[in-house]
């Protein structure tokens, strides 16, 4: 399973910006799909994600970001808007995914987006 994320870039702030994130391969079926980041010298944390049909983002995005999902093309995506130097960080895009020929699901990680937000 490959994961391509784009999008990521620098944006003042106040301004916006959306990530894809495709996810190819042996797939049979998605369970969760979403954004985690992380800043420098801190832990990743989870942005957003899509798991079962249910949505859960961090208190911190609550109103400011929006994920959504593409099911037909197994993509996901984060609308970003009101950015603030606070969301400069690495953003990682992660599948948890049913394969053919396994009988357990198996988590993926993408390389990783950066945003940088200037003040």
């Amino acid at each position: 399973v490959q994961l391509q994320a784009s999008g990521g870039g620098l944006v003042q702030a106040g301004g916006s910006l959306r990530l894809s994130c495709v996810a190819s391969g042996n797939i049979r079926s998605i369970d969760a799909i979403g954004w985690y980041r992380q800043a420098p010298g801190k832990e990743r944390e989870l942005v957003a994600r899509i798991s079962n049909g249910e949505t859960t983002s961090a208190n911190s995005v609550m109103g400011r970001f929006t994920i959504s999902r593409d099911n037909a093309e197994n993509t996901v995506y984060l609308q970003m808007t009101s950015l603030n130097p606070e969301d400069t960080a690495v953003y990682y895009c992660n599948v948890v995914v049913w394969t053919y020929g396994r009988t357990w699901p198996m988590t993926f990680w993408g390389r990783g987006t950066q945003v940088t937000v200037s003040s």
